[in-house]
């Protein structure tokens, strides 16, 4: 991890790719919200993808945010009082947070890697993920969200119809506009098509 030279050719070109999908303003209302969610003490980061990754990296702030999405007592991720020095730990840290965001229905596909923060390979998935949850936690309404409503889309959700016995046989002699219309359909006026087939004994 820390040997890792820098990439040349094709590898250098799907890096700078992924570096390109890195939005700094979405960084901006990120921090914003993360800092009213969690509460003002974990600081700021340096502007920039390198400062964002800083910022994160140990695990701690991202653990602090998804606990407080959750009511007292019911906190997924232990936190522990002294930041983890370790490598492995701060990356145990990350993983805690990907589990604990996966429990609360942000989906596999939007979520990042371990490396992908770590090794900043992926800052755009980082960004991702935490749109994930902010959206989430906008959704849910649950009062556990802090911050603008706005800044986060809300996610489509469920919107069941109870239809009674008789609506049901209604509907199966209705014909859908797909099939067309039966409308003005008749065979008045109609006449075989050509001459009757000769048969010649």
């Amino acid at each position: 991890m820390a040997n890792k030279g820098p990439s040349y050719g094709m590898s250098r070109e799907v890096q700078s790719k992924i570096e390109k999908k890195y939005d700094e303003e979405l960084e901006e209302r990120l921090v914003e919200w993360i800092v009213m969610q969690v509460g003002p003490d974990v600081g700021r980061p340096d502007r920039g993808r390198l400062g964002f990754q800083v910022w994160l990296k140990n695990g701690m702030i991202l653990s602090k945010l998804v606990n407080s999405l959750y009511p007292d007592g019911s906190k997924p991720v232990k936190v522990p009082e002294n930041p983890p020095s370790m490598v492995f730990k701060q990356m145990e840290q990350v993983a805690q947070f990907l589990k604990a965001a996966e429990d609360y229905g942000v989906t596999k596909t939007d979520m990042f890697q371990t490396v992908d923060l770590f090794e900043g390979k992926d800052m755009a998935a980082v960004q991702r993920t935490l749109m994930a949850l902010g959206s989430l936690a906008v959704t849910k309404n649950d009062g556990h969200y802090r911050g603008d409503p706005n800044w986060f889309m809300k996610k489509a959700q469920e919107h069941k119809r109870e239809f009674t016995e008789s609506q049901l046989q209604e509907g199966k002699h209705v014909i859908g506009l797909q099939m067309g219309s039966n409308r003005g359909a008749s065979q008045a006026g109609m006449t075989g098509y050509g001459r009757p087939r000769q048969i010649i004994s």
